[in-house]
């Protein structure tokens, strides 16, 4: 396998390139991607077998398993960063290993639907919580401590609707490579 086939099935949809002018149609669709993606994350997975759910999506790489908890980790941590963010000035949030988590044995032998439940009802909040945001709470930010960056939550809505997609595209991706839909 080439480095440049490993790019794209690590970065299937690209990496996110955040538009330098964010504008309300940009917020909208992106709130519209979170508020679409626990449902059809979960017809893309529900159907498929113990074996098809431990099965890696890249070589090196997380099973499908693995990925659907991920999110649900990944997204819970995201509402919780909007939430310090709308009450705090410019809180440095907690950041987390994801490799780490991913390793952890929820993450690797846990049912999925677990998670496919968490992430609906974080999504429902979330949403709520973002369709009523200002343009000021959009202006609101935190502090990365891994990239020691200021994060505008303008810029987060985009980058967990690119999230969610990227996962999404990891799983669908392998799904078709195999056969499987």
């Amino acid at each position: 396998m080439t480095n440049l086939d490993l790019e794209q099935l690590k970065y299937p949809i690209g990496k996110f390139e955040c538009p330098e002018r964010i504008t309300d149609q940009h917020i909208k669709n992106w709130i519209l991607v979170l508020e679409q993606f626990p449902i059809r994350l979960e017809a893309l997975v529900k159907h498929l077998t113990k074996e098809q759910l431990d099965t890696v999506y890249r070589p090196d790489g997380w099973t499908i398993r693995q990925v659907v908890h991920h999110v649900a980790d990944s997204h819970h941590h995201c509402y919780t960063r909007f939430k310090w963010a709308l009450t705090e000035d410019k809180p440095t949030i907690k950041a987390y290993n994801e490799a780490d988590w991913a390793e952890l044995h929820d993450s690797k032998q846990a049912p999925i639907q677990m998670s496919l439940e968490h992430i609906k009802a974080v999504h429902y909040k979330l949403v709520y919580l973002l369709k009523r945001l200002n343009s000021e709470d959009l202006k609101k930010s935190f502090i990365h401590p891994e990239t020691e960056s200021e994060v505008l939550l303008s810029y987060n809505i985009g980058s967990y609707a690119w999230h969610s997609n990227h996962h999404y595209a990891h799983i669908e991706n392998l799904l078709k490579r195999k056969g499987w839909i």
